[in-house]
């Protein structure tokens, strides 16, 4: 039995299986198990095979083997023309042979070579506005991806792909949501975010399926109708393989850090499926039809900052006036329960609380509360402590978004020089009136 290689290298191996033997090139990736060896193939996919049926092993330099850049892929424009607009994340990236490293893969043929199903789908473009880690996308790369998917379907697209890293997808999928469909519009097109949970050289990964999937639903989804669906998020919709679901960007929230099925709707349901079998590629939908009309992103102002805490015995007053005093345009509190606050001093030993309240009694900037236990609505009209909350100026009851879709729906009003005067209404599906009392 050979031993085995060192992650990075490029080897050649001759397998002696059932078959007789077979030759495959590659680079050496971390093992799927012990006494197996894993190689990502030129064309992205991923074999691994025991040791103990590897007949041959060679490493092989560059000297010896030069990479060549993909072959063009003749794509056929009677297909639905989709633009990938990649910001980062492990789904749109390749292995450097050179290194073994993970870089950016976003070039068309890069993509068609490594991902061939994607040919038979759609006619794809492709923009690359960075590679960044999602948790430093900020409201001015949101802007960004506005204009990039504007200027999309712009020159034709029917819908858009945003690869994106996984941690903050979702919170730029309901600022976009907000940006084309906040005032009562609807995008152009299908807007789709996308990632990975699993990188792309891990026997695991769901970046093909994801990927895949997304291209799908942009291409040849339901019409947009702007309520729920001005963007969304397509990702593994269970542990295995096969199903995609489909969620509304306005309410869905990464729930686990790991899980390929991260990604759930809080307080709804997704808008549909998406199911990769054999025999190709189906969805289904529960999407309508709606009369809103087609406009333009509205941009954010990147001036806005908005602070946020969370309620608990270590909330204090002084953290409020340094968001005041900062010049923090708004203050969002992740409430206990309904949306609840320590401002209550009903046995005399806690003047914190006190403070507390005469603190945000007298802000000057707004204070919205949001949801610390995701689901569910910020009711302050059950409990007497919610009215003495909306007494002195507490905004946020009934709101059933999720905390994401609150910062982004909060900004955007902000930026639109709203008051915060449509903060409880129903903008594009990101609040269900129907859950509060």
């Amino acid at each position: 039995m050979v031993s085995a290689p060192h992650v990075g290298s490029r080897v050649q191996i001759v397998v002696a299986g059932h078959a007789g033997e077979t030759t495959h090139e590659g680079v050496v990736l971390p093992s799927a198990a012990p006494d197996f060896v894993t190689l990502k193939l030129v064309n992205g996919y991923n074999i691994s095979h025991p040791l103990s049926m590897i007949k041959s092993m060679q490493e092989i330099s560059l000297e010896e083997k030069q990479i060549n850049a993909p072959p063009k892929v003749i794509q056929s424009v009677e297909l639905p023309k989709i633009t990938i607009i990649h910001t980062g994340g492990t789904i749109a990236s390749k292995v450097d042979y050179t290194t073994g490293a993970v870089v950016a893969r976003f070039e068309p043929d890069e993509l068609l070579a490594s991902i061939p199903e994607l040919i038979d789908i759609a006619f794809i473009e492709s923009v690359k506005l960075g590679n960044m880690w999602s948790d430093d996308v900020r409201p001015q790369h949101w802007n960004m991806m506005c204009k990039s998917v504007q200027d999309a379907f712009d020159n034709g697209s029917v819908g858009v792909v945003i690869t994106h890293g996984t941690d903050t997808l979702h919170i730029s999928a309901a600022a976009l949501s907000f940006a084309f469909a906040g005032n009562g519009g609807k995008p152009a097109g299908r807007i789709v975010f996308t990632g990975s949970q699993r990188s792309s050289d891990r026997a695991s990964s769901d970046a093909s399926e994801n990927l895949i999937s997304a291209v799908y639903w942009a291409a040849h989804g339901p019409d947009v109708n702007g309520e729920w669906d001005s963007a969304v998020t397509v990702m593994h919709a269970g542990s295995g393989d096969g199903v995609c679901a489909v969620n509304p960007g306005v309410s869905v929230r990464k729930m686990h850090s790991t899980r390929r099925d991260a990604f759930k709707t809080v307080n709804g349901q997704p808008l549909g499926e998406i199911n990769l079998t054999k025999s190709g590629i189906t969805h289904k939908s529960n999407i309508v039809a709606s009369s809103r009309k087609i406009s333009k992103p509205t941009m954010y102002d990147t001036d806005i900052r908005i602070a946020q805490f969370i309620a608990g015995p270590h909330l204090h007053s002084d953290l409020i006036e340094t968001a005041i005093d900062s010049g923090y345009s708004a203050i969002i509190i992740h409430g206990t329960g309904l949306g609840h606050l320590p401002i209550e001093n009903s046995m005399g030993d806690a003047p914190e609380n006190d403070k507390l309240r005469s603190t945000i009694e007298k802000s000057s900037i707004p204070i919205i509360i949001g949801n610390q236990c995701i689901n569910g609505p910020v009711d302050l009209n059950v409990y007497s402590k919610g009215r003495n909350q909306q007494d002195i100026g507490v905004l946020g009851h009934g709101s059933t978004s999720s905390p994401e879709a609150l910062l982004a729906k909060i900004h955007w009003l902000l930026s639109t020089d709203d008051n915060l005067s449509r903060l409880e209404e129903n903008l594009c599906g990101e609040n269900d009136l129907s859950l509060i009392s």
